[in-house]
């Protein structure tokens, strides 16, 4: 049985910084992709960021790059995602991803994952 597990989230004010950590138990995705979702209150999911089997490419959102750095360390099976600069609106639930099948035409679509984490909250405010 495949697990995920998020950790790192927290209440940080604007122009602030957290990373999030994912480890994976039960499985191992190095030949995979991992990455990240998040939801706002009221909104739908919305892809953030992916990197791609053995760390060789990663994808972000364009709300998020340049502020956000996805990374893995395949030897822990595990995936951060370094958040700096953060705005109020990146305020949301933040979900850790993985899927061995997702392919290039499909790393932003969450349905293309077959695991997810429980989640970790992010709030940016004053």
């Amino acid at each position: 049985q495949v697990q995920l597990a998020e950790s790192g989230g927290g209440l940080v004010q604007p122009g602030g910084s957290l990373r999030l950590s994912c480890s994976a138990s039960g499985g191992s995705f190095r030949q995979g992709a991992m990455g990240w979702f998040r939801q706002a209150p009221g909104k739908e999911r919305e892809f953030v960021a992916v990197v791609w089997r053995n760390g060789g490419n990663t994808y972000y959102a364009e709300s998020v790059k340049g502020r956000f750095t996805i990374s893995r360390d395949n030897a822990k099976n595990a995936v951060y995602l370094q958040m700096n600069s953060l705005k109020t609106d990146d305020t949301a639930v933040y979900y850790c991803a993985a899927g061995r099948g997702v392919i290039l035409s499909s790393l932003r679509n969450g349905a293309a994952y077959n695991y997810w984490g429980q989640g970790t909250q992010v709030t940016v405010s004053e």
